[in-house]
C-alpha cells in the first residue's frame, strides 16, 4: 500500500501539542512501515521527521476542539495550516491508495466523499463537538466504513437517539522495544506518576488530593498547556507533593515512568484511550484508572492495575494501597500481547484492505482490477502466496 498520514494541525509534531495522536502517529507509521507499506506524512511545519517523508506544510496553526464550547461555529485561522494540508493532500491523492486522517476537525470529514482517494478517519477525541458531530455522522451515512475509534467507550459518545455509529474499534499501539522493564520502583524515595497536558480535563486537583490524604509524592511530566490551571491545583492542595518535571521526548519519559510505584489517570472528560496507560505498563508500571473512557478498557483491574470509580478519592487511595500486589512482568506481557504496533497496525492494514476494496468496487472496476489491489496486501485472500483456507484477520 501506499499510505498518506494526515497528522493533526494544531501542532508540529514533536512539540507535545498533539498528545497522544503524535504517539499514534509514530505507531502506524512504524507497523505499517514494518507491514511493507510505504508511508508518508503531511503535518505543519516544524514537524520531526517520521518516516519515509514528512511533508512540512506552512500555515496558522488550528484551535484545539477541548479548549471550545461544544455548540461553537466552525472557524479557522487566516492562513489556516489544515486547508494548506488538504490542499496539499488533494494535489498528492494519486499517487496514494488511501489517506489517515488523525485530524478532529470538520473539514477533513466534509472532504472525505470528494476526494478521489480513499479518505478514512481515526477520530482522537471522544465527542466534544456539535458541528463535528454532524460530520461524523454525514461520513458513516454515506460511507460507513471509513471511521475507526480506539475505544467502546469513546465511539458510545458519539451515539444520539439511539443510533449507534459504525465505528471500527482498532484500539492503538507502541513501539515496546523503546520501553524498558523496570522489575521495581524507585525507593529513593517511592513516588507515584501523572503523565499528560497540563490542562483542566486531565483532572491533577484528584492527584494533589490524595497526595494529601496519602502522604505520597506525585512527579508531573506534560505539556504546560495551561499554567493558569498549575498554579491553582498547588495552591488550592497547599499539603501535596507535587513536582512538575516538564515535558519529555519518549526514550527519557520511559525511563521515568518506570521508576514511579504506579501512574495515576483521573480524567475529567472521556479519553479517547489512554496512551499513558501502554507507556506505564510497557515500562512494568501498574495503572490506577478511573472507570471513565478508553483507560478503563485498557487496564485490567487487579492484573495490570485497578479501575476505580471516577472522580472517588477514597478509591484512588486504597488502590494505591494495594499497588504492590501488581505483577510488573505480567503488565509488560499485557502491552506486548495487545498493544504492540505491530498488533495495532495489523488492526489498521485489514481495515484499509476492506475500504480499498468496497471503494474499488464502488467506482466500478471490475473483480480482476479490484483483485490486483487487493493482492498487493501480504496475507490478504488474493496473495497468491497465502495459504488457502486461513482467515485474513
Amino acid at each position: 500500500m501506499r499510505v498518506l498520514i494526515a497528522s493533526t494541525p494544531v501542532g508540529p509534531l514533536g512539540s507535545g501539542v498533539g498528545g497522544g495522536v503524535e504517539l499514534t502517529l509514530h505507531s502506524l507509521v512504524y507497523g505499517l512501515s514494518g507491514l511493507g507499506h510505504d508511508v508518508e506524512v503531511v503535518a505543519p511545519a516544524g514537524s520531526l521527521h517520521v518516516g519515509a517523508r514528512v511533508h512540512q506544510v506552512d500555515g496558522a496553526l488550528q484551535p484545539s476542539s477541548q479548549l471550545t464550547d461544544r455548540s461553537a461555529p466552525i472557524s479557522m485561522p487566516v492562513g489556516s495550516v489544515l486547508s494548506a494540508m488538504w490542499n496539499h493532500i488533494a494535489d498528492l491523492q494519486q499517487d496514494f491508495d488511501v489517506v489517515i486522517n488523525l485530524a478532529y476537525d470538520w473539514l477533513p470529514l466534509e472532504l472525505t466523499r470528494y476526494l478521489q482517494v480513499p479518505v478514512v478517519h481515526i477520530i482522537s477525541m471522544a465527542s466534544l463537538s456539535d458541528a463535528i458531530d454532524t460530520a461524523v455522522r454525514d461520513v458513516a451515512a454515506r460511507l460507513p466504513d471509513r471511521l475507526a475509534a480506539h475505544t467502546i467507550a469513546q465511539a458510545r459518545t458519539f451515539d444520539t437517539a439511539g443510533s449507534t455509529m459504525p465505528f471500527r474499534i482498532i484500539g492503538s499501539g507502541i513501539v515496546t522495544d523503546r520501553y524498558d522493564v523496570h522489575l521495581s520502583a524507585d525507593d529513593a524515595p517511592a513516588h507515584l506518576g501523572a503523565v499528560g497536558r497540563i490542562s483542566p480535563e486531565k483532572g491533577l486537583e484528584d492527584v494533589a488530593e490524595l497526595s494529601e490524604r496519602s502522604g505520597w509524592p506525585v512527579k508531573v511530566w506534560g505539556m504546560m498547556q495551561d499554567p493558569d490551571y498549575w498554579r491553582r491545583v498547588v495552591d488550592e492542595h497547599p499539603r501535596a507533593h507535587l513536582e512538575y518535571c516538564g515535558f519529555l521526548p519518549t526514550d527519557q519519559l520511559q525511563d521515568a515512568i518506570g521508576r514511579c510505584t504506579a501512574v495515576l489517570m483521573t480524567p475529567k472528560w472521556i479519553e479517547a484511550f489512554g496512551n499513558v496507560a501502554l507507556e506505564a505498563m510497557a515500562t512494568g508500571v501498574p495503572v490506577i484508572a478511573y472507570d471513565r473512557g478508553g483507560p478503563a478498557e485498557i487496564v485490567n483491574d487487579g492484573e495490570t492495575g485497578f479501575v476505580v470509580p471516577a472522580d472517588d478519592i477514597d478509591a484512588l487511595v486504597a488502590a494505591v494501597e494495594r499497588v504492590g500486589t501488581i505483577d510488573r512482568i505480567i503488565c509488560r506481557q499485557r502491552v506486548e500481547e495487545r498493544y504492540s504496533t505491530e498488533a495495532f497496525a495489523d488492526r489498521v492494514e485489514s481495515w484499509l484492505r476492506e475500504v480499498i476494496a468496497t471503494d474499488a468496487r464502488d467506482h466500478g472496476l471490475d473483480a480482476g482490477s479490484a483483485g490486483r489491489i487487493i493482492s498487493r496486501f501480504p496475507g490478504s485472500a488474493m496473495d497468491p502466496d497465502r495459504p488457502s483456507g486461513t482467515s485474513t484477520d
